[in-house]
């Protein structure tokens, strides 16, 4: 879809999301079928139902259709300057494309850059301990100084604390909302959204304008935090605390997880010390997340080792992993076979010649030598 078309079918998208029964999974069933959502506008109920939706979800599209005034509702984005992503567009985030129950529109204040694809997401108890704030802010700093993009939710406590440790230490961050962008929650983080739009990262939100901060949107929430993150830190939290809900999110989109451990007498830190007996890696200092996921050579800043290719195919791979690369593109432009692809990444992976940079993404770790 190209950028004119793209445009032109915003319009539709930001309609469709604004009923509360079409949520991300209708959206993408529409996309799918109709492939421009402008489509829609000319289907009737047996077209709907053909597509999967229930009796419902069918109602609330005619509804839109009938209803919805497109030019009003783009004309209140403009007024909050609110840019709007979809999921058909080049822009929109791999990391969050490659998980299993992606957003199908993101609403944004502030930018997204391609740099925000190297991401940590980093959550924790809103009624935080001494030991939790100092425990952030020696994490979280040196991650943000290393330009690794903080991912957050905005939320009171460690949430708040990791935005500002991010932004002190000149770093970029994200904060992901549960509520539309017009009602920024909680009211006393209305300031530090503000610093985040202003040049250092962006607020974003699947969320229509107008929509609260309902209990409910905090596990979506909290998928598009995992979504958007190479890994996810928790520093603290109670065994069924919303960051226990991020790290499993993670764990599902083969994502690395991370702890801080703590007392065994405190409640903040039964849900880290948990997630460490389950195999989470255990957070000391910055250096154990850049060590586990090659920070350092990802960003070039160690001397490349040279890397020699063992087979014609092993070459052809290599050359296009100069840059990070998904599996299915990777297979897309080598033109080599899906298995033969799996299992040379495999044999690849083993030499450690190339990282799992999350996900099904790969980039080489070194210079391919000739």
């Amino acid at each position: 879809m190209n950028q004119d078309l793209i445009q032109e079918e915003k319009p539709y998208w930001v309609a469709l999301s604004t009923h509360p029964k079409i949520g991300a999974r209708t959206l993408l069933k529409l996309y799918k079928r109709f492939k421009q959502l402008s489509s829609v506008w000319q289907a009737k109920i047996i077209d709907l139902k053909e597509v999967g939706l229930d009796s419902a979800q069918a109602e609330a599209v005619l509804e839109v259709v009938a209803k919805v005034d497109l030019k009003r509702e783009m004309n209140k984005l403009d007024r909050f300057g609110i840019k709007v992503l979809i999921f058909p567009e080049k822009s929109y985030p791999q990391l969050l494309k490659e998980i299993s129950d992606p957003p199908a529109i993101l609403y944004i204040r502030g930018e997204l850059l391609p740099g925000d694809e190297l991401a940590i997401g980093v959550v924790g108890s809103r009624k935080y301990t001494n030991y939790g704030e100092q425990a952030t802010e020696k994490i979280v700093g040196p991650l943000a100084k290393k330009k690794i993009t903080i991912i957050s939710g905005l939320a009171l406590g460690i949430d708040t604390l990791a935005h500002k440790a991010a932004l002190d230490s000149g770093g970029r961050t994200i904060g992901v909302l549960g509520c539309g962008l017009d009602q920024i929650y909680p009211v006393s983080n209305v300031r530090l959204a503000d610093q985040i739009i202003q040049g250092r990262g962006a607020v974003i939100s699947e969320f229509p304008l107008g929509t609260p901060a309902y209990r409910s949107n905090f596990p979506m929430r909290n998928r598009i935090i995992a979504g958007l993150s190479i890994g996810t830190l928790v520093i603290e939290g109670a065994i069924q605390s919303g960051s226990l809900i991020t790290a499993r999110a993670a764990l599902d989109y083969n994502r690395e997880v991370f702890a801080v451990p703590g007392s065994i007498f405190s409640e903040s830190s039964e849900g880290p010390n948990r997630l460490i007996q389950m195999g989470a890696k255990s957070v000391l200092d910055a250096n154990d997340i850049l060590l586990e996921l090659n920070i350092d050579q990802v960003l070039g800043e160690k001397e490349a080792q040279i890397i020699i290719a063992d087979s014609p195919n092993e070459e052809i791979l290599l050359k296009l992993l100069e840059r990070p690369m998904l599996v299915d593109e990777l297979i897309f432009a080598s033109k080599l076979p899906s298995p033969l692809v799996n299992t040379t990444l495999i044999m690849l992976e083993m030499k450690g010649v190339v990282s799992n940079l999350g996900g099904t993404r790969y980039q080489i770790r070194g210079k391919l030598g000739k």
